[in-house]
């Protein structure tokens, strides 16, 4: 036998090898790529204690697509028990302007892109105080109460922005002017609602969250519901105003403070809760009359719950504060720290299952969504 006769096999074979080799390669350059591309586009980062990543907070649904499917179903069904919950009474002597809201999730078959294709990214916010008759020309594809859908697809998110306001016109509308054009290039099913209380109540901003929630819930079947206040105004696009597994706070970088957290444990400003983690921590408190301690109550509630904070990457989450004077109908709360220190034992009393209001008005305007409404403070303080 001549030492060359198997040489034809041998060569063969290492064609073979390099053939497989260079296969595998390939799919590391491609796989390797396309987690680049991702990660580049949402600015991956350590946002929370547990380290999730940055496509597990804006695209939940990414994530729960390669869980298993048991402890899916145990999770959702003990969701659903954990608390019954009805809808406080609409009184029968309110004023309301209704609207044709539909009540399904569109008609459109095609979802809209996992990431939104329009996103900028970093924005120069604006500043000037537009009427509201100049918005609504700005801003024509608006429905009646702030509402939008967008066109071409259907969207992947049911948002429902809720405002607590009072005598804040000017901050308002330099709000609407920059929020509007952000929701719609994140391609949001979403509606605006600006929620008040009449004179001469103390302002409560848990309360009015509170109550915007239930109108909100009224109207539409939203999931995902952001609570925000009137001078904060967001710096980056990408910064998505949806709700991820757990309560997301999304004002993480304020101007104000430099762009760093106050505190670690900080929940105000912009937060981001779903139907079902509303449900679960019952709301907000309703007994915050005045300034402070009721964003301090909701993190008790997300912990009591079992539920984990979740931020967005410090970079995404940026805010400016438009400058204002102190508010001196919304004095200091001087019960706050009392309050905080029973905050547990009022979870399961004091929060959604409790609230009762008279809506006086509720309008569907071009731009927002104005919720009228009257308490008793002395009331739901003695409850």
């Amino acid at each position: 036998m001549y030492p060359c006769d198997n040489c034809s096999s041998v060569r063969i074979l290492k064609v073979f090898l390099v053939i497989c080799l260079t296969l595998v390669l390939l799919q590391y350059l491609i796989n390797l790529a396309t987690y680049n591309y991702v990660t580049k586009f949402l600015k991956d980062d350590s946002y929370s204690s547990h380290n999730r990543s940055a496509i597990g907070l804006f695209f939940p649904e990414v994530t729960d697509f390669f869980k298993n499917l048991h402890s899916l179903q145990s999770k959702n069904v003990a969701r659903n028990v954990s608390v019954n919950w009805t809808l406080p009474t609409v009184p029968t002597t309110m004023t309301v302007m209704t609207t044709n809201l539909s009540s399904g999730t569109g008609d459109i078959g095609n979802l809209c892109p996992l990431v939104p294709p329009k996103l900028v990214g970093s924005l120069a916010t604006y500043k000037e105080v537009l009427s509201f008759e100049e918005m609504q020309k700005k801003y024509p594809e608006l429905q009646a109460g702030g509402r939008y859908k967008p066109p071409d697809c259907k969207s992947r998110h049911r948002v429902a922005i809720i405002v607590p306001y009072r005598n804040r016109e000017d901050q308002l509308k330099i709000l609407l002017n920059n929020l509007h054009p952000i929701l719609e290039r994140q391609q949001l099913d979403y509606a605006i609602y600006i929620t008040e209380l009449a004179m001469p109540t103390t302002f409560n901003r848990a309360l009015l969250m509170n109550i915007g929630y239930a109108e909100a819930v009224r109207d539409y079947d939203f999931q995902c519901f952001i609570f925000h206040d009137v001078d904060l105004i967001p710096e980056n696009d990408k910064n998505l105003y949806t709700c991820p597994e757990n309560p997301r706070h999304m004002s993480v970088a304020i101007d104000k403070f430099n762009y760093k957290l106050p505190y670690a444990a900080i929940f105000g400003g912009v937060s981001a809760l779903t139907k079902d983690h509303m449900i679960k921590v019952n709301g907000f408190s309703n007994k915050y009359f005045g300034w402070g301690g009721e964003d301090d109550d909701m993190m008790k509630r997300i912990q009591l719950s079992g539920l984990k904070l979740s931020r967005a990457p410090i970079e995404l989450a940026r805010y400016k504060m438009i400058k204002h004077g102190r508010d001196k109908s919304n004095e200091v709360n001087k019960q706050r720290f009392k309050l905080l220190y029973a905050a547990s034992k009022r979870v399961q009393k004091d929060g959604l299952n409790s609230l009762k209001y008279e809506l006086l008005k509720k309008e569907y305007r071009p731009l927002y969504t104005w919720v009228y409404a009257q308490v008793n403070q002395q009331d739901i303080l003695k409850s």
